[in-house]
């Protein structure tokens, strides 16, 4: 790794892709409404929970994470867009969400579930290697 090559308005500029892409996984739009089934949640219940800001919060800081890890991985002399974009499937596909379903199958989850949650991290990474590609 070569830390003078981490690109930090890349890795800014990716967490806030990881952000906008849960917002709309997450939405009505998309998967929203079977993530909530899945997870025995109601409209009412999340509105009574409360903590939004503080959860959106952690949930931006976890984006910035895992961007600043894709590109410290990623910063090395010769990285390729099509070398950050598959760096991103394998880092989402191969680690993140195989460990959201080793996870899942002890917690009885359904796989419907764990490809909500897996295919979300897996197109986040993905993106994030994108973004990180371009921007170097």
């Amino acid at each position: 790794m070569k830390p003078e090559l981490i690109n930090f308005p890349a890795v800014f500029v990716a967490a806030i892709a990881c952000f906008i892409l849960g917002a709309l996984w997450y939405s009505p739009l998309l998967f929203g409404k079977a993530w909530m089934e899945e997870n025995g949640f109601t409209t009412e219940m999340l509105q009574a929970k409360g903590g939004t800001a503080r959860i959106f919060g952690f949930a931006f800081l976890w984006s910035l994470v895992m961007s600043f890890n894709l590109a410290a991985f990623l910063a090395a002399d010769g990285v390729t867009l099509s070398f950050a974009t598959l760096a991103g499937f394998l880092a989402g596909f191969g680690w993140a969400a195989s460990g959201l379903f080793m996870v899942g199958l002890f917690e009885y989850r359904s796989t419907r579930y764990m490809l909500i949650n897996g295919g979300y991290v897996t197109v986040a990474l993905v993106i994030m290697g994108v973004i990180l590609g371009l921007w170097r």
